[in-house]
């Protein structure tokens, strides 16, 4: 997977933009370089649109470890994380949402970049 890493300065929000296909490997890699950015524009705000995704993997075990591996790499569980997705790959991310609120980060999937905007000011 590829990504770009932008601040929407207004907001306060660190902009990640996907493409390509997701797996474990990127998305850690990915992970790291949120909280390095988070930590350099002094916010907890993140936003990662998913919408130019071609596809995604990962195995249930993987998905399900994620927040610990989140935890390893020291992203703080008061981050608050809103990701755009497609349809297709709602059910997906679905999981990853669930685990990740299961174990306390503020994590939620959007449709839309408007709504995903509006629940991290809130």
């Amino acid at each position: 997977m590829e990504f770009t890493i932008s601040f929407l300065s207004p907001e306060k929000i660190v902009l990640i933009e996907t493409s390509g296909v997701a797996d474990e490997a990127s998305s850690l890699e990915m992970a790291k370089n949120i909280r390095s950015k988070m930590i350099k524009y002094k916010t907890s705000r993140c936003m990662i649109d998913h919408t130019n995704l071609k596809s995604v993997s990962g195995k249930t075990v993987e998905i399900y470890d994620r927040p610990r591996k989140f935890l390893g790499i020291q992203i703080p569980i008061k981050v608050k994380i809103a990701e755009v997705v497609l349809p297709e790959h709602k059910e997906f991310f679905r999981f990853l949402e669930t685990v990740s609120r299961n174990r306390g980060f503020r994590f939620q999937i959007f449709e839309n970049r408007e709504a995903a905007i509006a629940w991290l000011m809130e």
